[in-house]
């Protein structure tokens, strides 16, 4: 069982920035996952927010490309989301999310597509 803990999420001005992270224990040790980040904002659908790929290639939903980054930690149980320029659209409860195989999910943007998911963290942009 796969369990992901979020982070640094917080409250920001518009144009500023924030380092989120996703903390992922109990998996498998020699099992690549899938890995992404998504949102929700009050009265609207989660939205796949970006993936990273099996080899480190990314994906991102339009509305965040040229200012979110997504990476991993070295030993690929870290998850982050460098958010720069951030918007008053941008805010919502963040999520990380985790499943296997990764021919199944990589670089998904597709809730339906992760079985594991963290609690979310609040990120708040005041315009």
């Amino acid at each position: 069982q796969v369990q992901l803990v979020e982070s640094g999420g917080g409250s920001v001005q518009a144009g500023g920035s924030l380092r989120l992270s996703c903390a992922a224990s109990g998996g498998t040790v020699s099992r690549r996952y899938c890995m992404a980040w998504f949102r929700q904002a009050p009265g609207k659908e989660r939205e796949g927010v970006a993936a990273i790929g099996r080899d480190g290639d990314t994906e991102y939903t339009t509305s965040v490309k040229g200012r979110f980054t997504i990476s991993q930690g070295n030993a690929k149980s870290t998850l982050y989301l460098q958010m720069n320029s951030l918007k008053s659209e941008d805010t919502a409860t963040y999520y990380c999310a985790a499943d296997f195989p990764l021919r199944r999910c990589d670089l998904s943007l597709i809730s339906r597509d992760y079985r594991y998911w963290g609690q979310g963290t609040q990120v708040t942009v005041s315009s």
